[in-house]
């Protein structure tokens, strides 16, 4: 009886999960690939909505570091002539989906990163440290 009722919550959830996905994710994602080209070519401005401790030990090349909390407040940061790709903790991560929410209604072109830190440095992609206070 338990196991019935433990597949038939997690299926709910799993259903529960991609409805929110899909409703926040109407843009396609920019694959790494992209991301990268799309740094050296300087068209894109990256988004790292993780907290500041996270950030501070690995990070994207040239990304700015706004917490998700303080976003709205600190919008004028944000380059507004190129698109933002924000990023997080990995593909089902909440906080660059909520981001890229945010950024879109302020009128910003964004998009989020495809899956997160941590494929990115699985994959052996660059990246960069900050240096401690």
């Amino acid at each position: 009886m338990l196991s019935r009722v433990g597949e038939r919550n997690s299926a709910e959830i799993a259903r529960i999960m991609a409805s929110y996905f899909r409703a926040r994710d109407e843009f396609e994602p920019v694959s790494r690939q992209e991301l990268l080209d799309r740094l050296r070519a300087g068209s894109a401005a990256v988004l790292d909505v993780r907290p500041a401790d996270e950030f501070a030990n690995r990070h994207l090349p040239e990304a700015l570091n706004i917490p998700l909390a303080q976003l709205e407040r600190r919008l004028a940061e944000l380059p507004s002539d190129q698109e933002i790709v924000a990023y997080c903790r990995g593909p089902w991560c909440v906080l660059s989906f909520e981001a890229v929410a945010l950024l879109s209604q302020r009128g910003y072109r964004a998009r989020r990163l495809e899956d997160g830190f941590p494929e990115w440095r699985m994959a052996g992609l660059p990246t960069g440290q900050s240096s401690a206070p």
